[in-house]
């Protein structure tokens, strides 16, 4: 495809529809499924408000037949054999980076995020099904030490069977295939439910896991309101997991919901990261840290650094750099060369952005740059530094979701243990010193399921993503993402017989 900075939104939705990646439908039992032309969602540019297309608003018995059909497939694909799956993933992983350009531009229009971002994504997200096709054929069988005479003893993992995956629009590509690859890699079949914000990414990908020959049933994708299919999902016995992105208060209805079937549940939910530099850093490299760390999809990321502290030593220098950082930051449309930060994804998030500036202002905090909508208007607004931020701000107590970065004073490393501790989010932290010795103590000290020294990418294939407290339960990546989507058989066999 052309180059998107030279065409029309429209040209390049009319050549995503031609290249079979742009499709107005549900995918279920291997076959796209329409809608009533008066019943659908429709899905717009955050950038613009452009209408980009709809897709079908399903009822709940048109979804079920989603988990009719991953439940009528599971037997076939649990039983194909490891290296077969595995080969039906590489295939899927090899078409999603041959098409990586298309499906960035489509996430771009959906999502608003840069499109450089979104190629990322794409990468990122195709990496887990590159990993757990390996993983496919690790799942062997493990011997137990007999305790009793005369008896062999097995352990076994075995598929759990149809899994519902529900995900959000800020990763809408990333966070269906660190799910789907597990449980496709175990023997599961799967359900996905995107955001209705940002279907159309689900919606390739499932038209490339058909072009792939992933069977029908093993890949479906239903589309319409959230609350009405995640219902229907928690409450069919034939879904036996469930694994959930977004919210602490969605995923807390979610959990509920499933209490009567007794559904594997896995959660990964709000954040609210500390991001601590202590004295000895390179102030430049952290300061580009922190920049990484907080603005990346606009801030709409729950691994982004909500709280910033900064040791009092370096306050004031770390705090000019970082707001002169901040103000070369590029602005605008996903889809124009050299953006960095793009729309934010509704009204209410730009509305909860200028209530924590607000607040924040209102009880003493600087604001060094930003502080408001962007001159674009609509859904844009000003990456933003506040200095001087306390506790009893909204700020330090809530997710704010957007690209304001909270700057807070600390004197010395049990103190800023105590407040970054002090949230009932676990998810993610950000530690900024050369002592090697006092990286050890805060990693351990965190009570985050992740932290990151000196860095700030640090998810991946391989790695166990997830968080603690409220943040959620179980793991993602790695070989603990796997846990979520199998069960556990013990077979005890007398020998003797």
């Amino acid at each position: 495809m052309a180059v998107a900075g030279h065409l029309s939104n429209t040209t390049l939705i009319d050549d995503l529809i031609k290249s079979g990646l742009l499709v107005q439908g549900a995918y279920i039992d291997g076959a796209w499924i329409g809608g009533c032309e008066d019943n659908v969602v429709d899905v717009y540019n955050p950038a613009d408000g452009q209408r980009i297309g709809s897709v079908p608003n399903l009822s709940a018995d048109e979804a079920r037949t989603a988990v009719d059909a991953a439940s009528e497939a599971f037997d076939a694909w649990s039983n194909t054999l490891a290296h077969e799956r595995a080969h039906k993933l590489r295939t899927w992983y090899e078409l999603i980076l041959a098409e990586r350009d298309d499906l960035a531009l489509l996430m771009t229009l959906e999502q608003g995020k840069p499109l450089a971002e979104a190629r990322g994504e794409i990468e990122y997200a195709a990496s887990f099904i590159d990993w757990y096709a390996g993983e496919a054929g690790r799942l062997g069988v493990e011997g137990v030490t007999p305790h009793l005479e005369n008896r062999d003893m097995q352990v076994t993992r075995e598929p759990l069977g149809v899994a519902a995956l529900i995900t959000p629009w800020n990763f809408p590509a990333a966070m269906i295939i660190r799910k789907a690859a597990a449980a496709m890699a175990a023997g599961c079949t799967v359900v996905v439910k995107p955001a209705p914000e940002t279907p159309f990414s689900a919606l390739a990908l499932a038209a490339l896991a058909h072009e792939a020959g992933i069977p029908a049933g093993v890949f479906n994708v239903i589309t319409g309101d959230a609350p009405k299919l995640a219902k229907m999902l928690c409450e069919d016995p034939r879904v036996r997991a469930l694994s959930f992105t977004g919210s602490t208060r969605v995923g807390k209805l979610l959990l509920e919901q499933t209490v009567p079937t007794l559904k594997r549940v896995s959660l990964e939910l709000g954040g609210h990261a500390p991001f601590v530099v202590f004295p000895d850093v390179d102030v430049e490299a952290a300061v580009r840290d922190a920049v990484a760390a907080k603005f990346q999809t606009s801030g709409q990321d729950c691994l982004a650094a909500n709280r910033i502290y900064v040791h009092e030593d370096i306050y004031d220098a770390f705090a000019a750099r970082l707001a002169a950082a901040v103000a070369k930051l590029s602005v605008g449309n996903g889809l124009a060369p050299g953006v960095e930060i793009g729309p934010l994804m509704h009204e209410a998030a730009v509305t909860k952005c200028q209530q924590h500036i607000d607040d924040a202002q209102s009880l003493g905090a600087r604001v060094l740059h930003g502080g408001g909508s962007h001159a674009l208007g609509g859904l844009f607004f000003q990456p933003t530094v506040l200095a001087d931020v306390t506790e009893e701000m909204l700020i330090a107590r809530e997710e704010t979701f957007g690209p304001v970065a909270a700057l807070m004073r600390f004197s010395d490393e049990d103190e800023v243990v105590r407040r970054a501790n002090s949230t009932p989010y676990g998810l993610a932290a950000y530690v900024q010193t050369k002592d090697g010795a006092r990286a050890r103590r805060l990693s351990a000290k965190l009570d985050f399921g992740m932290v990151a020294v000196n860095c700030v990418k640090m998810t991946g294939g391989p790695v166990p993503f997830g968080g603690r407290k409220q943040s959620g339960q179980g793991r993602e990546g790695g070989r603990l993402g796997i846990d979520a989507f199998t069960d556990i058989k013990y077979i005890c066999t007398r020998v003797d017989a």
